[in-house]
């Protein structure tokens, strides 16, 4: 069932090698590789580009065990011919252009952001999908909450989700979680005493992480480095299907970066091309094109792909492609408690408060979750060795630096408060002709703000934090003054009813090209509260039966 190839086709005057599938994917994440492998399941002939390399988990975990600064993509060095943007180097890849610097980053290699994801896997709630019809704002879903949760749960099992199945979190479930949740923390147990009294409840997050062995991975064992990496693959990452797929005859050519999709007269997709490290150009066609690039990444292509019958790039009639960027802006929040609460012995993030995802205050202000950390005052760049330099300018040395240090490390906890976002037509990622990287290829320029109702939500989180910290009876706290990025890019490529507003309608099926479909969070039109990796995931498993089912339709 793999692509086959033969170096005949004559490119720009140039012979390249051509590659030949029922399907081809771009794009090596969680969107693609689930597709690709659900696909290969049918029989279907798969075909998947993934402009980064393969990475073995030894290798990255070498790189950061020696990395000067442990940042998320400390163990995934950057690329010449797939740059990526960076934590402390944001603007070495995103041209940045709005008021409000754009701060999520993202992994391009085989496997995607997967790699360094937290873990955390959350449905969204039934009333995320009604937001114009409910509170007057964003845009409504052209699916429901109801027909996308059977896909939800399938998606839990195929990521391996641990989860209570009794605990209510909003979202109705039909089925269990495959694992049983992992336990709460002392830190979480002590959060959940102090905000019992607030009328709030701390809950189990569920992950996508194994609290036993499941699918051929040990159950977590507490390392604390969920990002940038679990180095024992407890945790899922989208490697899992890579591999899945290619045991199915799927066949991945890593280090392929996609350039153009081309077009032709009756609007149907017959090619995308791609750039080899070297500059080398090659060819790949199919029936069927799945889109999975990434929120950024994705639009980017599509709009690089302009012609004199497209001049607005494809799939972009509505002039929606790259519109509408979103994140969940972060509201960090940390403290110091009165007693010692014992972090980095778990996962990053194990329990939550998720009581303030909904209601009508929707219609004025964004909603937002609480985390809770487990790793100290890392998040906020505390880490304990910066801790101990602090210390030491603050003249303590020998045993009472090494007692004063235990003594706080052990105190420390933080929140990350998830905040709601409002789709804005100005908030953008075009391609950047001007700046190319080491193939030519243009860089996104990024066009972001903050609106009133999402800093309204980021005020409330602040409050409700001070709340919280209030009722611990913590002293020393401090809030950031500016927000930080999720990593959840969303909503550059929506799905709608209605093609002059939106970019692919509810079957994720470009509203322009009729074998040309778009996965991703970029599909999103809103993006609640909900991490949106189960979402991807839910959704890219009902692209594929959608896609295997139409692929008889196409010659």
């Amino acid at each position: 069932m793999g692509a086959s190839a033969a170096a005949a086709v004559c490119l720009r005057g140039e012979t390249v090698a051509e590659y030949q599938a029922d399907v081809v994917v771009v794009g090596g994440g969680v969107a693609g590789l689930l597709a690709a492998w659900k696909l290969a399941e049918a029989g279907v002939k798969v075909l998947v580009l993934e402009a980064g390399p393969r990475t073995s988990r030894s290798e990255a975990l070498h790189t950061y065990r020696n990395a000067v600064i442990r940042v998320p993509e400390a163990p995934y060095p950057d690329l010449p011919y797939a740059p990526r943007p960076g934590v402390l180097a944001l603007d070495a890849y995103y041209v940045q252009v709005g008021p409000v610097p754009f701060k999520s980053t993202y992994v391009r290699r085989l496997g995607g952001t997967t790699w360094h994801w937290l873990g955390t896997a959350l449905r969204h709630l039934p009333n995320d999908f009604r937001m114009r019809s409910l509170y007057g704002v964003a845009e409504d879903w052209p699916i429901s909450y109801d027909e996308l949760e059977p896909w939800y749960l399938r998606a839990e099992q195929e990521l391996g989700v641990a989860g209570d199945s009794e605990q209510d979190l909003g979202s109705p479930r039909s089925g269990d979680f495959p694992m049983n949740a992992l336990p709460l923390t002392y830190l979480d147990r002590q959060v959940a005493l102090a905000v019992e009294k607030l009328g709030y409840t701390v809950r189990v997050t569920p992950q996508a992480r194994n609290s036993r062995a499941f699918d051929g991975r040990p159950p977590c064992c507490g390392n604390a480095t969920c990002v940038p990496i679990c180095p024992i693959a407890a945790k899922y990452d989208a490697t899992v299907h890579a591999r899945k797929a290619e045991q199915l005859g799927v066949q991945i050519l890593d280090q392929a970066v996609a350039y153009r999709v081309e077009v032709d007269a009756e609007g149907m997709v017959t090619a995308v091309l791609f750039r080899r490290p070297d500059g080398g150009e090659e060819r790949a066609m199919g029936r069927i094109f799945v889109l999975a690039a990434h929120a950024i990444e994705t639009p980017k292509l599509l709009l690089m792909s302009r012609s004199d019958a497209l001049p607005n790039g494809v799939a972009n009639r509505s002039d929606q492609v790259g519109r509408n960027l979103m994140d969940h802006p972060i509201q960090l929040s940390w403290a110091l408690a009165r007693d010692p609460l014992y972090p980095q012995r778990s996962p990053l993030e194990n329990a939550g408060i998720e009581d303030l995802r909904d209601g009508d205050f929707r219609r004025t202000r964004s909603a937002f979750r609480i985390a809770i950390g487990e790793d100290g005052w890392n998040f906020p760049g505390t880490t304990p060795d910066v801790l101990a330099s602090n210390l030491i300018k603050e003249g303590l040395r020998g045993a009472a630096l090494q007692e004063e240090l235990r003594r706080r490390a052990a105190r420390q906890f933080r929140f990350a408060i998830l905040v709601e976002q409002m789709p804005l037509p100005e908030n953008r990622i075009t391609p950047d002709f001007d700046q190319v990287d080491a193939i030519g290829i243009p860089r996104p320029k990024i066009d972001y703000r903050l609106d009133d109702f999402t800093l309204k939500g980021m005020e409330e989180a602040r409050r409700v934090a001070d709340q919280i910290f209030d009722a611990m009876g913590v002293t020393e706290r401090e809030h950031a003054q500016e927000h930080n990025g999720a990593g959840h890019v969303m909503g550059t490529y929506r799905m709608g009813s209605d093609p002059k507003t939106s970019v692919v309608d509810r079957e994720q099926r470009s509203h322009d090209h009729p074998n040309l479909f778009l996965l991703g969070s970029g599909v999103f039109p809103s993006v609640g509260t909900a991490n949106p990796t189960l979402t991807i995931a839910a959704l890219s498993l009902w692209a594929a039966q959608t896609i295997r089912q139409r692929l008889h339709t196409f010659s």
